[in-house]
């Protein structure tokens, strides 16, 4: 059984030890065209509701994003994804201080508004790619700044043709992240490292990654994988293999994630497709996990989490 190293991080100011059990990360998209709520929270009333509901589920923190990143997405303006996430951040912030915010972002400008306005986390799902000077801002808040590997833009990423080898180009990748993060002057025990399955990868790609997640334990960095509510899981949970068959799947041919009445109730068996994918990362070396649904997830954690402790003693 791998053992899954132990890091310490510091989150606004607090230690907090990753690695003696999985840190729960809640999502909260404030988009109208998510692919995993279709708008439900754009509204931040309810967006704030949201997080406050995950807190109270288990969520150990919250991830707070105002644009999407699914396939096909196109990137909006700094001022839209401020207007969005703001007003939440702000309302989490004042009711919940010590419960800690990411601002889920690839800009600058926006995630250094979002810390000072609450959040404690910068997540950039393109790695310093899109806005290296993001770096900067991890640097002078000392914030913990996650490092997602992504290959192309998000509006691209799944029609362009998949890496003939998905190890070079993820360990390439992060090994380029982690470096400007330096230069930039951001200590290495801010850093975490996102595979970002799901992001430019075939379904294949996926699970190899999550087969291999031992692999990148050599950057000597917490984990973070992100597998809730994505298409490769819910293919594999309603019963495709690994290669797609010849006639390309379209998203309808898919359960959808959010019902007509907009109540983003899942088909019972993507709730159990989420669960052991989570607790397949887990088991994997994972030491956050980003997941839509904390409730249906903790189960899957708690179980991975007690496996884990459970191989300190094995012979």
């Amino acid at each position: 059984m791998m053992i899954r190293p132990e890091f310490e991080l510091r989150v606004a100011g607090r230690k907090v030890r990753l690695g003696e059990r999985t840190f729960i990360m809640g999502v909260v998209n404030v988009t109208p065209d998510s692919f995993s709520d279709g708008g439900r929270y754009l509204d931040p009333a309810r967006a704030i509701e949201r997080g406050l509901d995950l807190a109270r589920q288990g969520a150990d923190g919250i991830d707070v994003g105002g644009e999407s990143t699914r396939p096909g997405a196109r990137p909006v303006l700094a001022e839209e994804e401020l207007r969005r996430v703001l007003p939440v951040i702000r309302g989490l912030h004042r009711k919940r201080p010590s419960l800690p915010l990411s601002i889920d972002t690839t800009k600058a400008e926006v995630a250094e508004a979002a810390v000072r306005a609450g959040a404690a986390i910068i997540n950039d799902v393109s790695g310093l790619r899109f806005d290296p000077s993001l770096a900067d801002v991890a640097r002078r808040y000392r914030t913990p700044l996650i490092l997602m590997h992504l290959r192309g833009r998000p509006e691209t990423m799944q029609q362009k043709p998949f890496a003939r080898s998905i190890w070079r180009s993820l360990e390439g990748s992060l090994e380029r992240s982690i470096r400007r993060a330096l230069k930039a002057g951001v200590r290495r025990s801010q850093l975490i490292l996102d595979p970002g399955l799901g992001f430019g990868k075939s379904r294949r790609q996926n699970y190899e990654i999550l087969a291999g997640l031992v692999r990148l334990q050599r950057f000597r960095l917490p984990l973070l994988v992100g597998t809730s509510r994505k298409s490769f899981v819910q293919a594999i949970a309603q019963g495709e293999g690994l290669q797609p068959s010849a006639r390309r799947r379209r998203s309808r041919d898919l359960w959808p994630l959010v019902d007509e009445a907009g109540q983003g109730h899942l088909a019972p068996v993507l709730e159990i497709g989420d669960a052991a994918a989570i607790a397949a990362s887990i088991l994997a070396g994972a030491h956050l996990v980003r997941v839509h649904d904390v409730e249906a997830a903790l189960p899957a954690v708690r179980i991975a989490d007690a496996v884990l402790a459970a191989s300190k003693n094995c012979p």
